[in-house]
């Protein structure tokens, strides 16, 4: 006897988290509520690492499945496991293990693939796409081990390829465009954007699908709606429509503001908005130490994707929505990119307030409240999270750029206590980097390359890197260039700091008491002993310009408008993308247009190129004297 009914499951689950300081409560919860008949006995949990599949009680539900299948060869066995990634992080070999219990004749399900995907009634089709899913994961296990992540959404994409060196890498990756404006073209006279658009198709570039033209508001804005409409048919993500003016002559007349065109105006379309289950409140700690709150919910498939965490930011926020585990929650994509809580739709039975942890859950240390801020925040400086994070700040392309460390390989470095801090990466060695996951003696030697050629960063890299509090990577080339060496950098008062251009009071006291941190000392210390570039190299800025504020407008003869504002910058003075009364110059060129008139109007003097080069010109060197023959 078994305990099948006929044409009914007997029910089956599987829950594992991958190290023994997790709590197994999240997936019980979620489990538990979309499988209210299984039986204590036939659910199995490991707090085990799912890098080998010798796990005790996954071995036990393999067992138990044989068991029943030999007795009952026609029994109907439904496995429920919460997450894909719950039968080990090797992809390769989590497929194995779902062709192993398909075998066998057991319905297998994940609770983070949606339902309507793998419901039982496509049949097979249910099972093709848990094939493909199982390869799109194994495609992203790979791309986050070469630290490649994942792209999150066809912008990321788009932007990620156009950015890399390697032209084949962005030839691989299969990019398509639409041309949505046509800015000159030698011999040929436009009066319409219309005419440019059919212009731009007749060369056989791809414009948008769906543009037309209309001479009221009305049915423009009518067929904004249509598009919405038909927004779920479409091959394309999109998140909005825009109107723009037809005449060029026009849109000449109406001009720009400093970011925004006069003659066009985009409509956003409302995010769509999908309710779960909170079945957990997570709590994490970053690299500054603060404590993020996030909801983790049952799975919703949200604006094209599977969405089942979204940040919950603060303890202000928590409490003003009053979100609590077991709460109905409504969600929805900010930008349909971001997953957001909007509000709480009905508090579940029995919830009660949820208030966040008094101490660090990484390290145990008490949590505060420093002044004027929300956040809680861990301030002990060897908490094991915050590490971590240093470790993938510092490493990223905008720090210090060691190609090769990515999330995954921090962790481990972590984890095994290869790492501590920034400095112990200059330590490593060959034979360390041999004992972590999927490194062979190639993989070590690249990544050991890529650690010491980032000895050779510039100062910025290494300032930015350091993850100082309210310093990005422009204020860090700003510290780098005006103090020229670490040294006198880490001596600086906030005064001195205070005086760089574009620099503020809350600017200056974090780097003050950043440097004055105890172990930041012996931190650079060491880095310095391993070799790490402490020195600014680069040219220093001219005067020619200083204290000068310009705004370059139009298009000039020889320089573009990068160009002339580079200029500007290295020679002292501020460029600035709009006119006061505070601006010097304006520089004008061909086309010129609302800042021109502006600065007429103010009564800013205007320049061309020609007298900005005089400006930024070297002074000639002073000819020596000769004295007069007498």
């Amino acid at each position: 006897m078994t305990d099948a009914v006929e044409n009914q499951y007997v029910e089956m689950a599987y829950a594992r988290v991958s190290s023994k300081n997790q709590t197994l409560a999240r997936q019980e919860a979620s489990i538990l509520n979309a499988v209210p008949d299984l039986k204590a006995k036939y659910f199995y949990k490991d707090k085990w690492t799912g890098k080998e599949f010798d796990r005790p009680e996954y071995t036990r539900l393999k067992e138990k499945v044989e068991e029943l299948t030999e007795v009952n060869p026609n029994i109907n066995l439904r496995l429920t496991v919460h997450e894909l990634d719950r039968l080990g992080r090797d992809y390769k070999e989590i497929q194995k293990e779902v062709y192993w219990f398909r075998a066998r004749g057991v319905k297998i399900r994940f609770l983070d693939i949606p339902e309507q995907l793998i419901s039982e009634t496509l049949g097979i089709a249910g099972d093709m796409i848990i094939d493909i899913i199982v390869l799109v994961k194994a495609f992203q296990a790979e791309q986050e081990l070469e630290d490649k992540t994942p792209f999150k959404n066809p912008r990321n994409a788009a932007a990620g390829s156009l950015r890399q060196k390697d032209a084949k890498i962005t030839a691989a990756r299969g990019l398509s465009i639409f041309v949505f404006n046509l800015q000159q073209v030698e011999g040929k006279t436009f009066t319409t954007h219309s005419e440019t658009l059919d212009y731009i198709k007749s060369l056989g570039f791809p414009v948008s699908p769906r543009y037309n033209v209309y001479t009221n508001i009305e049915d423009a804005i009518a067929e904004i709606q249509r598009i919405g409409e038909a927004r779920g048919t479409l091959d394309f993500d999109m998140d909005g429509a825009v109107i723009k003016v037809n005449d060029l002559t026009a849109r000449q007349a109406l001009g720009s503001t400093n970011k925004f065109p006069r003659w066009a105006i985009a409509f956003k379309y409302p995010p769509e908005v999908k309710e779960s289950t909170v079945r957990d409140i997570e709590v994490t700690v970053g690299r500054t130490g603060v404590l993020t709150p996030t909801a983790v919910f049952d799975p919703i498939f949200l604006a094209g994707t599977s969405v089942s965490r979204a940040n919950l930011h603060n303890e202000d926020i928590i409490e003003a929505m009053d979100v609590r585990i077991g709460d109905t929650i409504q969600v929805r994509k900010a930008g349909d990119i971001i997953p957001e809580v909007i509000g709480v739709a009905r508090h579940g039975e029995n919830s009660v307030p949820y208030h966040m942890p008094r101490v660090c859950p990484s390290c145990g240390a008490p949590v505060v409240h420093l002044q004027d801020e929300a956040a809680l925040r861990c301030v002990n400086p060897e908490c094991p999270a915050q590490s971590l994070r240093n470790l993938i700040h510092f490493a990223s392309r905008t720090a210090m750029a060691i190609d090769g460390l990515g999330e995954a390989i921090a962790q481990q470095l972590i984890d095994r206590q290869l790492v501590h801090s920034v400095a112990d990466l200059y330590d490593l060695t060959k034979d360390q980097l041999l004992t972590l996951d999927k490194f062979k003696a190639k993989s070590a030697e690249n990544l050991l390359k890529a650690i010491a050629s980032s000895k050779q960063n510039n100062l910025d890299k290494l300032v930015f890197g350091l993850g100082i509090r309210n310093i990005g990577d422009k204020a860090a080339a700003l510290l780098a260039e005006h103090f020229g060496s670490m040294d006198a950098l880490r001596n600086a008062a906030a005064e001195d700091i205070s005086s760089i251009d574009g620099f503020g009071g809350v600017m200056a006291q974090s780097v003050v008491e950043f440097f004055a941190k105890d172990g930041t000392a012996d931190l650079l210390h060491r880095l310095a002993d391993a070799g790490v570039n402490m020195q600014w190299h680069g040219e220093k800025k001219g005067t020619a310009l200083a204290g000068m504020t310009i705004v370059v407008t139009g298009t000039l003869p020889t320089l573009s408008r990068q160009e002339a504002e580079a200029m500007i910058v290295q020679n002292g003075g501020k460029a600035s993308g709009s006119v006061s009364k505070k601006t010097a110059y304006v520089l004008a060129g061909a086309a010129a247009g609302s800042k021109l008139t502006k600065a007429q109007t103010l009564g800013i003097p205007v320049i061309d190129e020609a007298e900005f080069l005089r400006m930024v010109a070297p002074a000639p060197a002073e000819q020596p004297k000769l004295e007069e023959e007498t």
